[in-house]
């Protein structure tokens, strides 16, 4: 079965419910709590939606979650697709282009990642300014689903996006950070002198999730901006070892934190961007 077919297929089958979403939300490792925010929300789970590939990983819920933000339609993802769990590039990004072909205007992506930058520490939330596709794979690679052949990718980030995010931060007296995430494939945490490598590639943030997400909604026309959640200090940075338990915990000590920015950017971004 083709992607457009498999794509065409979840778009029923949600559109059979009326689904007919403005915004989409993509929500990282630990960071699902944030589906609590909307209103009239109902879950779909992944395993109903014909082609949505399953998650794995612990923090990743795989639920489809319909619901409201001041008054407008909303889809979040909770929980994502990544390289290291074995799928196809095309694969990981089928939940973000079901997104674009349900009709959002701009999708909010977020993530946890590991911090480089000297100005980041754990539990900080960064702001993505661009970003260093390290992964070695793109979706774009094969079948054409929609759009140029060749997408332009200077403003891969929108610029007036991110402005309402540091907006709603401001609002809420956060500080917001900025930065180039780097996207590697994972599923083994960087070394030390691998980290020191990316630091001198311009990279503040690394994680294994969101480029290919990124690339595939530009080539759709969908409007992008993203933030990480910097869960920890990357190899060699700190003394302590690394764990995806660690990465959950930080995500849920920083939930309330995370949920008011969100929460504050979606509706800035739905009543002042569209």
């Amino acid at each position: 079965m083709s992607l457009q077919t498999q794509l065409s297929a979840a778009v029923h089958h949600l559109t059979e419910q009326g689904t007919r979403p403005v915004l989409g939300i993509v929500l990282g490792s630990g960071l699902g709590d944030f589906v609590r925010s909307l209103s009239e929300a109902h879950a779909v789970s992944y395993a109903d939606i014909p082609g949505m590939p399953p998650t794995t990983v612990s923090g990743h819920a795989g639920q489809l979650w319909l619901g409201s933000i001041a008054n407008q339609p909303v889809a979040c993802l909770s929980g994502r697709a990544h390289l290291y769990e074995g799928h196809r590039p095309e694969v990981v990004v089928f939940g973000v282009r079901l997104l674009a072909q349900l009709g959002v205007r701009a999708v909010l992506l977020t993530n946890a990642a590991g911090g480089l930058g000297e100005s980041l520490a754990a539990g900080d939330l960064m702001l993505i300014d661009d970003h260093l596709n390290l992964t070695g794979a793109n979706p774009l690679v094969g079948e054409v689903v929609s759009g140029p052949r060749f997408p332009d990718m200077t403003r891969a980030y929108d610029p007036a996006l991110g402005a309402l995010a540091r907006q709603a931060a401001s609002e809420l007296g956060f500080e917001l950070k900025r930065g180039v995430y780097a996207g590697v494939v994972g599923p083994s945490d960087e070394t030390p002198a691998e980290i020191r490598m990316l630091a001198r590639l311009g990279a503040d943030a690394v994680g294994m999730s969101t480029v290919l997400e990124t690339i595939a909604l530009r080539q759709l026309g969908v409007r992008v901006a993203a933030i990480s959640l910097i869960s920890n200090l990357a190899a060699g940075l700190s003394d302590a070892e690394l764990s995806h338990d660690e990465v959950q915990q930080m995500a849920q000590a920083s939930g309330q934190r995370f949920t008011s920015l969100m929460l504050r950017w979606c509706e800035l971004v739905l009543t002042e961007a569209f």
